[in-house]
């Protein structure tokens, strides 16, 4: 029996059916997990926030006075700050958005391109990231740092 070949309405019927089908899969999985995050079971290593505000990413004995602390599942970076304060900046590279990676002397580096940023102020001091890193908010209530 000879094969048949494809009319161009048969594959353009089939592309469109495959399109819907990965647009239902991607709402569907996306439903899932905002549903998930906003029953409050998302994994949080460090436990509860005291107090319910905000979410605990470290404690503060964990922030390096110089340098900076990568939270990697956050995707931010502690930086220790004078008093015992503590900064956050993203931990996104601005050119390509790898997640970056504590370096030598107080940089952070992107392992994907190569770019270097200052982890006190988040400056870009080799590309090819040419925007800074940005401003994380977040507090220190009770030895703990506090995302948000």
């Amino acid at each position: 029996m000879p094969i048949k070949p494809l009319s161009r309405r048969s594959v353009v019927r089939g592309a469109g059916l495959l399109l819907a089908s990965a647009v239902v899969g991607f709402a569907a999985a996306r439903s899932r997990a905002s549903s998930v995050s906003a029953a409050g079971t998302a994994a949080n290593a460090y436990g509860p926030s005291p107090g319910g505000q905000g979410r605990v990413v470290a404690r503060l004995d964990q922030v390096p006075a110089r340098g900076g602390l990568v939270v990697a599942q956050d995707k931010v970076v502690l930086v220790g700050a004078p008093g015992g304060a503590v900064r956050a900046l993203s931990a996104v590279c601005t050119h390509q958005g790898c997640l970056l990676v504590s370096g030598p002397g107080g940089e952070l580096e992107c392992p994907c391109h190569g770019s270097r940023f200052d982890v006190s102020s988040g400056a870009v001091l080799s590309g090819p990231a040419t925007s800074p890193l940005q401003a994380v908010p977040v507090t220190v209530r009770d030895g703990a740092v506090l995302l948000g």
